[in-house]
């Protein structure tokens, strides 16, 4: 028998000629479902197990997906200590959560067994990205597995390059593109976008969408064609709730009209909507009977009641056109501004829409602070880092302060992509730039906060941005047995949770700059979607006046505690000289004129960026740095110190690390019969350079040639 008689291997032929294959039944055939996923050189092998039966008390789906890249892959040894594969790095995490949010949507609402999907890129090809074939290797594992799956699912990158749509492109390609887009869906709906643009229009965000769900339509009949192959189409069957369809109803009957009435009250307050439902939930509860609560009724109560307050809320909205709080659909919660609130940072500003709010600052740093960045198939530092933090503080709750959680990671990771695409070009920025943004209070939208807090606070700290960038986040309520609707500016908390969709904008007056999409509801007309990006312009101008209000340009100057930066450009073969032997004399500079000086070399040209707080020690730093890469010019006269004193004359330092010879005839016109009493050690002394020796590159040095000729000298000279 063969070991690998269920081996079954898939082509997809790409829009531009590249094939996908996809193989099953050869490695990890022990896992419920396994596949590798190969274009080019990459390779992901993907894997999905799942336990028979649910942990006892879990009514949640408890999903996780780890995407690792190992370093051999790539032909790499890790950087780290223990020089092997540890924690997921940012990156990884970042390509977890593209996945998790892809396929989580499509498990059944009643399926609570654990599941973990792993992915490994175990072959690296440096022009095929690997994040752009994750989200099809677990869609993939899934189909060929008997895990209940509302599949299949899959997943593209489209990005627009010289005014042209492109599916997965190159890596090389890639650096031209003026969008980048990560799009998930099935055979019928968009699940899940994120990426980032350069100011692109509404409309163009929306065509690349419907071009990527059209190379994704692809892939998935290939994964239905694949299941089916494999023998799949038949999943396990389960049962992890059991309902009490009669006590379901009592408990419909009992709250909805009263959650209903709160929900329509228009409360500003997220705590007191919260306390008048737990009152109508408690007064309900007082009226049960112990035969209501009898078995597993007094488990399914508070679910029912969370059925209910759902079903209120969105009807509410719905019938009223009124939002929890009270606003209208497309109307913004107050905004407060604020910069320059805090006299120790270099930029700092606060952000309050409604309950949310964020307090960030800015840290200009020198290229010392540049983060290393170590990834299999990328090695660099980083000049930008944007960091979000979520205390439990800020809704209420007691949190350990622990490492920041994946969420906090895509957070940040989404506020960074929107504020890089204004920043300064890397030439014209000597600074590293460390943005954070702590989130005081939270009650939704907290990463758009972020984007505005972030802005403001680069503007604050004299960083030239080309254009302030706001955010806000759009939400839906839909009926889909009426087919009325509802699209949400700048959703609350509850809204998010309660939804079908978490649409999150971010852009400058002249267009989109970042985007992140989660649907929970299936078939989402590209109307609405049309209609939600365009109340979603509105919206983001608003909040950019807001903003401008505040501060209406970026501040000319950096604050007086920032580091100054001045770059000089010096001929490659002067680097040495700069450093110094064993960075003798660049530690020497640093030292004396408190400043720290990094040398680089770019392009066959040395760079050399001194940072300062102080005006004169920069120009202290700065006039070293020019003297020791200055030509010495015969015939110039020089301000040197007399460095040491030998019989037959003194060797000067007429410009940094260059001495020359001051000759015991070339002091005075006069005979000198000794060096003795002549000239001291440290003195200070003009002299003129005579000669620079073409072999040796020694220089010759007089003083009397500054001097004025004796009267007998000149007398004799006139005689003759």
């Amino acid at each position: 028998m063969n070991m690998f008689d269920k081996y079954l291997a898939k082509t997809i032929r790409m829009p531009d000629g590249a094939e996908i294959t996809i193989e099953t039944g050869k490695l990890a055939r022990q896992a419920d479902g396994s596949v590798t996923v190969r274009c080019g050189d990459t390779i992901l092998l993907a894997t999905v197990v799942a336990t028979k039966d649910p942990r006892p008390g879990v009514d949640f789906l408890p999903l996780s997906v780890d995407y690792m890249e190992k370093f051999a892959s790539a032909g790499r040894i890790p950087g780290s200590f223990k020089r092997r594969e540890g924690q997921l790095g940012e990156h990884e995490v970042l390509i977890s959560r593209l996945v998790d949010r892809a396929l989580r949507p499509m498990f059944p609402d009643d399926y609570h067994a654990d599941i973990q999907v792993n992915i490994w890129m175990i072959s690296a090809d440096e022009q095929v990205l690997p994040d752009a074939l994750a989200g099809l290797a677990a869609g993939a594992a899934l189909a060929v597995s008997d895990v209940p799956f509302n599949g299949p699912v899959s997943e593209v990158r489209v990005a627009k390059i010289n005014g042209e749509y492109v599916v997965n492109p190159k890596a090389d390609a890639l650096k031209e593109a003026t969008l980048d887009l990560i799009v998930a869906g099935s055979m019928e709906n968009i699940l899940m976008v994120e990426g980032e643009m350069s100011e692109v229009s509404e409309k163009e965000m929306l065509d690349a969408i419907i071009f990527a769900h059209q190379a994704i339509q692809v892939q998935c009949q290939a994964l239905m064609e694949l299941t089916v192959a494999a023998g799949k189409t038949e999943k396990r069957t389960y049962s992890h709730e059991s309902h009490n369809e009669e006590f379901r109803a009592k408990v419909q009957a009992g709250l909805y009209e009263g959650y209903k009435a709160v929900a329509g009250k228009g409360l500003a307050s997220k705590s007191q909507r919260k306390e008048e439902f737990k009152a109508i939930y408690d007064g309900f509860v007082a009226t049960l009977t112990e035969e209501d609560l009898a078995g597993e009724n007094a488990g399914l109560l508070k679910a029912y009641a969370k059925e209910v307050e759902k079903k209120a809320m969105r009807d509410a909205v719905l019938d009223t056109r009124t939002r929890l709080d009270g606003r209208k659909t497309d109307e913004i919660r107050p905004i407060y501004c604020e910069v320059d609130l805090l006299p120790g940072p270099h930029g700092s500003a606060l952000f309050t829409r409604g309950e949310t709010q964020s307090l960030t600052t800015v840290t200009l740093g020198t290229k010392l602070d540049e983060q290393i960045i170590d990834q299999a198939m990328y090695q660099g530092y980083g000049k930008f880092m944007l960091h979000y933090n979520f205390p439990g503080f800020s809704t209420g709750e007691v949190k350990p302060n622990r490492a920041p959680a994946r969420r906090e990671v895509g957070h940040g990771n989404l506020a960074f992509r929107a504020i890089k695409k204004v920043m300064p070009p890397e030439e014209e920025n000597p600074y590293t730039i460390r943005i954070v943004s702590d989130i005081l209070e939270s009650n939704g939208s907290s990463s758009m906060a972020t984007v505005c807090a972030g802005t403001m606070a680069l503007m604050d700290a004299g960083i030239k941005i080309a254009a302030p960038v706001s955010g806000i986040a759009m939400g839906l309520i839909t009926d889909t047995e009426s087919g009325r609707y509802a699209v949400l500016s700048d959703i609350l908390g509850d809204e998010d949770h309660l939804g079908d969709m978490d649409f999150k904008v971010t852009g400058t007056a002249n267009g989109i700059t970042a985007c992140q999409m989660d649907l929970k509801v299936d078939g989402l007309p590209y109307e609405v979607l049309e209609e939600a990006l365009e109340q979603a312009r509105r919206g983001r101008l608003h909040i950019l006046g807001k903003i401008t209000e505040a501060i209406p340009e970026v501040r000319p100057e950096l604050k007086p505690q920032a580091p100054r930066s001045v770059k000089i450009f010096i001929e490659r073969e002067f680097i040495g000289a700069v450093i110094g032997p064993g960075g003798k004399v660049v530690q020497e500079i640093q030292r004396q004129t408190n400043t720290t000086v990094n040398i680089e070399e770019v392009a066959n040209q040395g760079i050399v960026s001194i940072f300062a707080t102080n005006g004169d020690d920069m120009a202290r730093a700065e006039a070293w740095v020019r003297g020791i890469v200055a030509v010495p010019e015969v015939g110039a006269t020089y301000e040197g110190k007399v460095k040491t004193i030998q019989p037959f004359g003194a060797f000067i330092e007429f410009m940094p690390g260059k001495e020359g010879l001051l000759h015991i005839s070339e002091i005075k016109h006069e005979r000198l019969p000794s060096m003795d009493g002549v000239l001291e050690l440290g003195e200070v002394v003009k002299v003129k350079l005579l000669e620079v020796d073409k072999k040796t590159g020694k220089y010759r040095l007089s003083r009397k040639a500054l001097l004025p000729k004796p009267e007998r000298a000149e007398r004799s000279e006139s005689e003759a």
